[in-house]
């Protein structure tokens, strides 16, 4: 069983042969667990209380464990670039409950800047029940791609139409040292910085996974759900040293309520991430 305590499952980003991402791919079946230890490291460095989320693991994680899940299989997530996120919880996954990850490629288009890379991973309970399906679209790019505004693809439309029409929550303050904290090998633009410029970056980036606890953290501060289903968007890059506001569309987070982080710079409010709850059931 493989345990996300630490980098030791992570293939070297030197290793010759990686795979070239083709559809129906599948990935190496393994065992994985959340600890309760790896869960308050990680929140900390967030800046964000773990005991928020009581026994269940944060589903936020599984978005960085699908990506490790390829990377296990023999395909780089060097300098990708996380564009689409589906993560549906269809059961509170538990601290140190054992799952199965079952993940494949679905479709891989060429787009001007690389390649269009579409994955389904889902993490199952021993017995063999979808416990979290964590769905992506993300960039790879070539390195002689083509710098274009589209040139990944067309882009789903905007969910929030004014960022300041939102509830707003209280300002995080990023910082360097706890991005790396948080951060973990696998694609070095969200903790090198000579990594993030080679990719056109001013700094590293935060992992999509990283700004996405902040959105769960602010579901379990209200209730733990039983279910939910969201469509995550990954719509600017949010820079290791920003400050950041969550902002929420309807408070009482019924289906379909819309959330975001969103970067907050002199009072410029710039949505990084934005999420949709289609659905979300509660107790």
């Amino acid at each position: 069983m493989v345990e996300p305590t630490c980098s030791g499952s992570m293939i070297d980003q030197a290793k010759p042969d990686w795979k070239e991402p083709v559809p129906g791919f599948k990935y190496l079946e393994e065992e994985i667990s959340v600890s309760p230890e790896f869960q308050y490291e990680k929140l900390r460095a967030c800046g964000l209380e773990p005991s928020v989320f009581g026994t269940d693991a944060d589903p936020a994680f599984f978005i960085g464990l699908a990506i490790q899940a390829g990377i296990t299989s023999g395909i780089s997530a060097e300098g990708n670039i996380n564009m689409l996120q589906g993560l549906t919880m269809h059961k509170r996954p538990v601290l140190g409950q054992e799952l199965v990850i079952s993940g494949e490629i679905l479709s891989v288009s060429e787009v001007p800047r690389g390649l269009r890379v579409e994955t389904d991973v889902g993490f199952l309970s021993t017995a063999g029940d979808r416990v979290i399906s964590a769905r992506r679209i993300s960039l790879k790019p070539s390195q002689d791609a083509i710098s274009t505004k589209s040139g990944a693809g067309k882009r789903p439309a905007s969910l929030i139409s004014d960022v300041k029409e939102l509830s707003m929550g209280e300002i995080v303050e990023l910082t360097p040292q706890a991005v790396k904290d948080y951060s973990v090998e696998g694609n070095s633009i969200h903790y090198e910085e000579e990594a993030a410029a080679r990719a056109g970056f001013r700094a590293p980036i935060i992992g999509g996974g990283m700004g996405v606890h902040y959105l769960t953290h602010a579901i379990w501060s209200r209730k733990s759900p039983t279910f939910f289903d969201a469509d995550i968007f990954f719509r600017r890059p949010i820079f290791w040293d920003e400050k950041l506001r969550i902002a929420i569309s309807n408070p009482e987070l019924v289906s379909q309520t819309k959330m975001a982080v969103v970067k907050d710079s002199q009072s410029d409010l710039k949505i990084g991430t934005e999420m949709v709850l289609k659905m979300i059931e509660w107790d």
